[in-house]
């Protein structure tokens, strides 16, 4: 067993003030040892001058539901927090975690998806996290049970969902065709190898056409970072009168707008061809033929080599007939994602109190990104170890949101924002001050690269490999 490093008595909001103008901060663990050494009275947080020191549990028990970016930062800081007699189970029907951050890199050959696969086994091996493989189909919300697909249930004090998002069929395509003809790719794994394939085919003059679902949607920069890498890509392998057409039933870039439409516009000019507003899509899976309503009303035809649907998400679940659906936790007013009070992300259901959302699934006025999940998890764990020792959430978190976007084959721009809770909206907003940019739909403002760069490519690498270690390490 390893010790776990701590960095001086920084406490955590200062770790994400940090994190404001570094982006690899706010990461490292802030105290608490694993499973079998004393605690530390290090506070995980000083909220008003008053240290809250990290107190041992006994007898409850935490079932965590996802082991993505959330659910694995959840499970490793409550074992680290919550000590040795606080029982965390994950649930996971899969053995390795494939990253999504990263996974664009993919469809130009300089990363490949078993580089991008990370092992849990840490979690159990160094923080005495049980692990379950498994598949949950219910929440029995009085019970305090979560049944799984083979037969079995899980009993819980706390539950913490991070079951991540799934896909609907839309633009007249079905499941089947995303995993055999138009893969969306929006999930690390099998469809992001299917694409590559398919651009590495595309020839002289040939067109890839991308679609973006309305905000929000899991990544903000993600699409515009996808189609930046694929025009560079076709640019630099030789291939000439090649187009990268991006349908966005947005009204504008989502984030990093100003580097995004400089890419479009200058660096990518003549490739990437960026159409805004567009309605109606419909995509025909064997002959590749796009169809969309454009700003003005006027129907569009587009004869393309490769597909990338970007389709409308939702939270894992949240379907009519999902196990969240009929626990009611997808409360939001569109029935997609679950509402959630951020001071702890304990569902806003009445009746179905010690239920928190974490990740992708929920909506927090944050984005759905893997670097928010891994804060919303910390968030999320502090407050049920405060909790089950008698005390109240952390009146005032802060988190910090960062990601890289690769514009070339070697360079790169950056965004980051620094949230923290608002008391009237219940929200958490963006706190820092910097260029406009788009939220989950919502103009707002972050700090975004002064330019596009070499130095931050590389910086790009430290950073991943800091989130994933602070998550799965």
């Amino acid at each position: 067993m390893k010790k776990i490093q701590l960095s001086g008595e920084l406490s955590r909001r200062q770790w994400m003030g940090v994190a404001a103008g570094g982006l690899a901060a706010g990461l490292v663990p802030f105290a608490g040892w694993a499973d079998n050494r004393t605690m530390t009275t290090v506070s995980r947080r000083q909220p008003l001058g008053s240290p809250l020191a990290v107190t041992a549990i006994s007898g409850k028990k935490v079932v965590v539901v996802g082991a993505g970016m959330a659910g694995m930062t959840a499970a490793k800081y409550l074992r680290l927090w919550g000590g040795k007699g606080l029982e965390v189970t994950l649930v996971e029907p899969d053995a390795l975690y494939t990253s999504s951050i990263m996974s664009n890199l993919v469809l130009n050959g300089s990363r490949t998806i078993a580089g991008l696969q990370f092992s849990r086994d840490a979690l159990t091996n160094l923080y005495g996290v049980t692990r379950k493989a498994g598949t949950v189909v219910s929440v029995n919300r009085s019970a305090r049970t979560v049944g799984l697909a083979d037969g079995s249930s899980l009993p819980y004090d706390r539950l913490v969902l991070a079951p991540g998002v799934s896909f609907d069929n839309a633009y007249g395509l079905t499941q089947t065709d995303y995993d055999t003809r138009t893969p969306h790719a929006w999930r690390g794994g099998a469809q992001t190898t299917l694409l590559r394939q398919q651009i590495t085919t595309m020839q002289n003059g040939d067109i890839f056409v991308m679609t973006i679902p309305k905000a929000p949607y899991r990544c903000p920069p993600g699409p515009y970072e996808r189609a930046c890498v694929v025009a560079d890509h076709l640019k630099s392998s030789g291939r000439t009168g090649c187009q990268v057409v991006v349908l966005d039933e947005n009204p504008m870039v989502q984030a990093e707008r100003h580097t995004f439409e400089t890419a479009f516009t200058g660096l990518h000019a003549g490739v990437i061809r960026y159409i805004p507003n567009v309605t109606g899509i419909q995509i025909d899976p064997a002959s590749k033929v796009v169809t969309y309503v454009d700003a003005v009303g006027g129907t569009q035809v587009i004869n393309a080599r490769v597909v990338n649907p970007i389709v409308p998400h939702r939270a894992v679940g949240s379907e009519t007939g999902g196990w969240l659906a009929q626990a009611g936790l997808n409360n939001s007013a569109d029935g997609r994602w679950a509402m959630v009070n951020v001071l702890s992300y304990e569902s806003t259901l009445i009746g179905a109190e010690g239920i928190h959302v974490i990740g992708d699934a929920s909506s927090c006025g944050m984005p759905k990104a893997g670097h928010v999940a891994n804060q919303e998890a910390k968030i999320c764990a502090d407050a049920i170890v405060r909790l089950m020792t008698g005390a109240q959430p952390d009146p005032q978190p802060v988190a910090n949101s960062a990601c890289y976007s690769p514009i070339t084959a070697s360079s790169a721009s950056w965004l980051t924002a620094v949230y923290q809770y608002d008391p009237i909206d219940r929200r958490m907003k963006i706190a820092n001050s910097g260029g406009q940019t788009m939220v989950n739909g919502v103009a707002a403002t972050a700090t975004e690269a002064a330019s596009v760069s070499q130095d931050n490519f590389k910086d790009m690498g430290t950073w991943f490999t800091t989130l994933m270690k602070d998550t799965a390490a």
